[in-house]
């Protein structure tokens, strides 16, 4: 009789989660198993299933040899290592800022967090309209503070992705802050207290103390911004569209761009796989590192 209703517990756990399972299976698994398989092929779409043509490792041997993916990654490396420690070292003076008794403190953690929850597609078109370069509101104030000819922002190869990793650093910076703020709520305050009684001052504290205990925050933090860093596509469409040039491409646009304006799906899944190989290799790099820098 026990192992009946064993049993039966188990049927019914299996059937409440069947629908999440066939959904997921559907639009998550076949997709992606699917996407493996056309990366040795080229096919337009369009077509249909009559236009398959088998080319094997074609697809990624020509793209270290397309300027556009080169450039792309370039750029997608660039965008990674300037906004994740950026991101990351601003989220946590924040954090710590806030973890203070200031006025206030409600509100502001509000106003700070607003930017991530908000249509990435709104936030890129109110950027876009500060960094116009005759016209918005930045370049009017660097003129009225002496400078003649500031920045064209988004309208210039060289400062185009730079606007783009301030906006993604402002944006950013809210999510991060709520993770280690719950990271810093977690730290024991008589750690504090004997620091503070062995003669340790705040600098002292926070090196050997803060920092220490918030290793697996900052661990999980870097993890999930390095991903996301390396998923950027909203601002970039928005904003740029990977111009001037290829200046602000990076691997997703540029994906999407094969995909869907030039209709080779066997390029763009090759490309796919290629980022998803750099994310998984960057993630368990970081996975292997963090033994000796993370303290649990």
């Amino acid at each position: 009789m026990k192992l009946k209703h064993q049993q039966a517990e188990t049927l019914s756990g299996w059937l409440f989660i069947l629908p999440s399972v066939v959904g997921f299976s559907i639009l998550t698994i076949l997709p992606i198993l699917f996407s493996m398989v056309i990366s040795f092929t080229e096919w337009n779409f369009l077509k249909g299933l009559s236009g398959f043509r088998f080319v094997g490792l074609g697809n990624f041997l020509k793209m270290w040899s397309d300027r556009w993916f080169t450039d792309s990654l370039k750029n997608n490396v660039l965008f990674t290592a300037v906004t994740v420690p950026f991101t990351m070292v601003l989220s946590l003076l924040t954090a710590i800022g806030l973890n203070r008794g200031v006025f206030f403190k409600n509100p502001i953690r509000l106003m700070i967090f607003m930017p991530y929850i908000s249509s990435i597609v709104a936030i890129s078109i109110v950027w876009g309209v500060l960094y116009n370069p005759s016209q918005g509101p930045i370049n009017g104030f660097l003129h009225g503070i002496g400078i003649s000819d500031p920045p064209k922002w988004l309208a210039s190869s060289t400062w185009a992705l730079p606007s783009i990793i301030i906006m993604s650093i402002w944006a950013n910076i809210g999510y991060n802050m709520i993770i280690y703020l719950a990271g810093l709520q977690n730290i024991p305050k008589d750690l504090y207290e004997a620091a503070k009684i062995d003669g340790a001052g705040p600098a002292a504290c926070f090196f050997n103390v803060t920092l220490p205990m918030l290793s697996p925050t900052s661990f999980f933090v870097l993890i999930t911004s390095i991903i996301h860093s390396f998923q950027v596509f909203g601002a970039v469409f928005i904003m740029t569209q990977g111009g001037p040039g290829s200046s602000t491409s990076v691997l997703t646009y540029y994906i999407y761009q094969v995909g869907f304006s030039f209709y080779d799906m066997g390029y763009a899944s090759a490309m796919a796989w290629i980022l998803f190989l750099i994310i998984l290799s960057v993630t368990l790099l970081q996975w292997q590192g963090q033994k000796k820098w993370v303290n649990y």
